[in-house]
């Protein structure tokens, strides 16, 4: 489904990171998509698992993002109608989780 649309630019999240992220990584960068991984977005049970799983993807080749950053990137311009809803998601979701 991804490979029909012609997008090559992808941004993955997971349930766990060393689970459910890691893998679908680094198969679609093995098929030669870039890949913004939301850390924030996913999790493990343990440290060292997340740990390894965060240096297995960016050794090969992810860029690990957070939500924020994510939205920033995507919004870019805050004063379109995009942007505007982007914004509000950011304060009204994201950053308040993030202070809590």
């Amino acid at each position: 489904a991804v490979e029909a649309t012609g997008k090559k630019n992808l941004i993955m999240a997971g349930v766990t990171t060393s689970v459910c992220l890691v893998y679908p990584v680094l198969s679609a960068i093995a098929a030669g998509y870039q890949v913004q991984a939301v850390m924030d977005a996913s999790g493990s049970p343990s440290k060292l698992a997340e740990d390894v799983s965060w240096r297995r993807m960016e050794n090969a080749g992810a860029i690990l993002t957070a939500t924020d950053l994510v939205i920033a990137e995507l919004g870019q311009d805050w004063s379109t109608s995009v942007g505007s809803q982007l914004i509000q998601v950011l304060f009204q979701h994201v950053l308040p989780s993030i202070s809590a």
